[in-house]
């Protein structure tokens, strides 16, 4: 079993000298750091990093809960992955060790919280969307009305076989997929 560190300051200019000194003072023998402004989990490397290291039977440690994760769907999502890996987790701060039973208690009341905020999420956007509708709104993206001159000559510029699709594609502003799409469209009706 080693206690497994990870210390995360949002910028650059900020510190990790406390979060550090804290998790030496439990006894970490390895601590990994990140000195980043972003939220999104899979950008933290030293994390990814951290959470590859651990073994079975292993702690990972943090100063403060927020340092693992942003939002409560990633704290439990990453707590739960480490649970199916029997590694431990100690949050120093808010006294989170899910090696006690209250701890374990802690987790599961964590999981329910995390439940309940993406069924609010699921139930504000369905709500925003009905009011939307409501509204005479349409969700997707909007239609574009293309001008049969635009088509027309898209057919005719990729009949003569002159112009490479590339250059057609550049030509008209248009995808390559749209290209073929408006092609087929001919042939079929």
């Amino acid at each position: 079993m080693a206690l497994i560190g990870y210390a995360r300051v949002s910028k650059d200019e900020q510190n990790l000298d406390l979060q550090l000194d804290a998790l030496k003072a439990k006894g970490c023998v390895r601590i990994f750091t990140d000195k980043l402004t972003g939220t999104k989990f899979e950008q933290r490397k030293q994390l990814q990093a951290a959470l590859s290291y651990l073994n079975d039977g292993d702690i990972l440690m943090v100063w403060r809960l927020d340092r693992l994760g942003r939002s409560m769907v990633d704290l439990v999502n990453t707590i739960m992955g480490l649970k199916k890996r029997n590694v431990e987790f100690v949050s120093i701060t808010e006294s989170i060790d899910t090696t006690t039973a209250v701890g374990k208690m802690f987790l599961q009341f964590l999981a329910m919280l995390a439940e309940f905020e993406r069924n609010l999420i699921a139930e504000r956007t369905k709500a925003g969307l009905e009011a939307a509708r409501a509204r005479g709104r349409v969700g997707g993206r909007p239609e574009l009305v293309v001008s049969a001159t635009k088509v027309q000559v898209a057919k005719r510029l990729f009949a003569d076989r002159k112009s490479s699709i590339k250059d057609i594609c550049k030509t008209l502003n248009i995808s390559r997929a749209t290209l073929y799409r408006w092609v087929n469209l001919s042939e079929s009706s």
